[in-house]
């Protein structure tokens, strides 16, 4: 009987400090959950903006098939008409890298191309703005008349041009 006397005096000298308690209990699980989420909140932040990092260059790799007999005339015309302007955007930094290649060997008409560009933009944006290197015109063609007839030339020697976003892959994961 003592012995539970004694239980139910303690019993009695805690039950005041129960609501104390779970206010304590119920302030560390706020406390847990908020730390959890300032946590989650930062890495995904973080997670996000390192993809955004290594996703914002934006790559187009045009291709030309140009009339029979006429590609080395239409490589010609563009690397003295465009070129020059993709150059200067790249000096810019609009542009991160700027390569042309043509095909060693022919194949079949239906898959066959004369020369393939290859240029990766800082971003999306950049590689869909018209004016993009129409600042540069003037600068770099004195007589934009020449340049406008040599460009619809250029134009005139094409079959079929069209162009394809490229997305890199990770083969590590």
């Amino acid at each position: 009987m003592l012995i539970l006397m004694r239980y139910s005096l303690s019993c009695q000298n805690i039950d005041h400090l129960k609501p104390v308690i779970m206010n304590a209990i119920k302030l560390k699980n706020q406390l847990g959950l908020i730390l959890f989420s300032f946590c989650f909140l930062f890495l995904s932040f973080s997670l996000k903006a390192q993809t955004y990092t290594n996703k914002e260059y934006f790559t187009i790799e045009n291709y030309y098939k140009v009339k029979w007999g006429f590609a080395d005339e239409f490589i010609n015309l563009w690397k003295t008409n465009h070129y020059p302007l993709l150059k200067k955007a790249q000096a810019k930094g609009d542009i991160i890298s700027i390569t042309a290649e043509k095909p060693k060997l022919h194949s079949g008409e239906d898959t066959r191309f004369d020369f393939k560009v290859t240029i990766t933009y800082k971003n999306a944006a950049l590689a869909f703005d018209t004016d993009l290197t129409t600042p540069y015109k003037k600068e770099v063609y004195p007589d934009l008349d020449k340049l406008t007839k040599d460009e619809q030339h250029r134009f005139e020697l094409l079959i079929a041009h069209w162009d394809v976003m490229i997305e890199n892959i990770d083969l590590g994961k």
